[in-house]
């Protein structure tokens, strides 16, 4: 298989799990990539941003979702206040899928090294 018929199976499987402005430039780095390290960044775990929402809405408000995503700090707040009294919680349900897709491209620059 060649690289572009990777790159095109990559981005249409998870291509949504990114912000959409950022396609085309993920795209273009990984078109710059080797096959062997192409095949190692498209294997890598990214969170899926639906599996996060519904994480969100049943266990958000103890701050699971928050440390699915490495927010440490935020997820102990919400811990420890209820979700900010339900508020954090609420907000959360609107926000989180957003965060999961910065998430999963800042993942991803980091191991592209895309500035």
């Amino acid at each position: 298989m060649e690289n572009k018929s990777i790159i095109d199976l990559f981005m249409a499987k998870k291509g949504e799990w990114f912000p959409p402005e950022r396609n085309s430039e993920i795209r273009d780095a990984l078109s710059k990539l080797d096959k062997e390290r192409l095949l190692v960044v498209t294997s890598i775990d990214y969170k899926e941003p639906t599996i996060l929402l519904i994480i969100s809405i049943f266990v958000g408000g103890w701050g699971v979702d928050r440390f699915l995503l490495g927010d440490i700090t935020m997820g102990v707040l919400k811990l420890i206040t209820g979700g900010g009294c339900g508020i954090w919680w609420l907000v959360d349900l609107f926000l989180i899928t957003g965060k999961t897709k910065q998430y999963n491209y800042q993942k991803l620059t980091d191991i592209l090294s895309i500035k």
